[in-house]
């Protein structure tokens, strides 16, 4: 490892260890219970109630286990899980706090290793990984390794894949760190049917800039020491000049990839109709939560859910928001 890399990995490894709210232990409890506790290597918090640093919405985990059949309840779900990962579970747990909520996503290590490189067509795992992560849950000193080596990875792809779709003049782009980040969570949000407008985009970014600014930089000077690149600062802006063929061959794959990224993303959806196990209250919630309205089920759409209940599920899954 380079030393720009240890220096983002440092970065990476300070953010997992920064301690997780008391209250939401709970959730992370229950998670271990369900895996089985002894394949869960990790349990991971990430996303909008990390940032936010709230309770209130649905919490989200990734769980990183050894393997997928003791951490799962079923032999088939343990094999749907090796075909098209992560299988991903919905939560609610009383505590004195009040009721929480939580998704989250069972994987491999050995699945978020090759879902975070180059070669993947599973952006969503980089697009996470390259953010802010908490460690709810480390096992042991080779388990936090490979979540830091995870969050280094991810913005090295982040960075080999978006680079090359930003403008260029002459051959050499200038841009500031904050256009290359936004441009990233829109590509890929993008690949995940995701229609993420401006201003949520926006946010994500400016919820920690220094952070993402520091992360960047950091992996612009390991892909320069690597030959992959040259780059340059001048007072906030970046200028940079990719090793010859690079950007052309990226702006012609991408958008066939994001393409195959969103057939990927479509498969995995319908797949967490049947897998997502006791989707019907968070999917009441979620309506009622976007909605502003209450919904009312039919007696026989409560005791036969997976049944009679595709009605409730086909609108949150038109609406992306089974994720």
């Amino acid at each position: 490892m380079g030393e720009a890399a240890q220096v983002l990995a440092a970065l990476v490894a300070d953010e997992l260890s920064a301690p997780l709210a008391e209250a939401a232990k709970p959730l992370v409890r229950e998670i271990r219970r369900r895996c089985g506790d002894d394949p869960v290597a990790a349990v991971v918090f990430y996303g909008s109630c990390l940032r936010k640093d709230t309770l209130d919405g649905v919490l989200d985990f990734y769980v990183l286990v050894d393997a997928y059949r003791p951490a799962s309840p079923s032999r088939l779900l343990a094999g749907v899980n090796g075909l098209l990962p992560p299988n991903v579970f919905y939560l609610e747990v009383d505590t004195p706090s009040g009721r929480l909520r939580a998704k989250y996503a069972v994987i491999s290590f050995r699945d978020l290793e090759r879902g975070v490189g180059t070669g993947s067509l599973r952006s969503h795992l980089w697009a996470r990984f390259c953010q802010p992560l908490r460690a709810a849950y480390v096992r042991d000193g080779a388990a936090r390794e490979a979540l830091v080596g995870a969050g280094v990875r991810s913005v090295l792809t982040a960075l080999e894949w978006i680079l090359p779709l930003l403008p260029d003049a002459g051959g050499v782009q200038r841009f500031r760190l904050a256009e290359f980040w936004q441009r990233c969570f829109r590509e890929t949000y993008a690949a995940e049917m995701r229609a993420e407008g401006p201003d949520t985009i926006r946010e994500l970014y400016l919820a920690a800039p220094e952070r993402f600014d520091r992360a960047a930089r950091a992996g612009l000077e390991e892909l320069a020491g690597r030959g992959r690149l040259a780059w340059r600062c001048e007072g906030e802006s970046v200028d940079l000049t990719l090793v010859a063929g690079r950007r052309r061959r990226v702006r012609w794959l991408w958008p066939l990839r994001r393409r195959l990224a969103k057939l990927v993303t479509f498969a995995a959806q319908m797949k967490s109709a049947v897998t997502f196990g006791d989707w019907l209250p968070y999917a009441l919630w979620k309506l009622e939560r976007h909605t502003g309205r209450e919904i009312q089920l039919t007696p026989s759409q409560r005791r036969h859910p997976l049944l009679l209940g595709w009605p409730v599920l086909w609108r949150l899954l038109r609406e992306r928001n089974l994720r």
